[in-house]
């Protein structure tokens, strides 16, 4: 079992930044992804950013450009940039891990999410 440990979310004006932050412990596999997905009301909880031990990077159309994944391995901590802040990016941001295996994801976990409000 892994927990996560979110942080970093808040108010923040319209073209705004902010950095989140996911600190995972536990049972961690040496090939694991982590990234962030980010649920608004009455919608479904879409993917935002991935990142993969390897450093490779899977992005939403939505926040290329925007927002950056970056992690640190050592510190099985995964982090997400956000700059240029859009009202729509108001959401709870969540981050998940996955073990990898074969390039197979399975075993995920969940943090408890951090919200993030972008408005004037």
């Amino acid at each position: 079992q892994v927990q996560l440990v979110e942080s970093g979310g808040g108010l923040v004006q319209p073209g705004g930044s902010l950095t989140l932050s996911c600190a995972a412990s536990g049972s961690i596999f040496s090939s694991n992804r982590m990234g962030w997905y980010r649920q608004a009301p009455g919608e479904q909880r879409e993917l935002v950013a991935t990142i993969t031990t390897g450093y490779s990077t899977n992005y939403a159309d939505s926040v290329k450009g925007r927002l950056t994944i970056s992690r640190d391995n050592a510190q099985n901590t995964v982090y997400l940039h956000m700059n240029s802040l859009k009202p729509e990016d108001t959401a709870v941001y969540y981050c998940k891990y996955e073990n990898l295996q074969y390039g197979v994801a399975f075993g995920n976990s969940w943090g408890q999410g951090t919200q993030v409000t972008v408005s004037s």
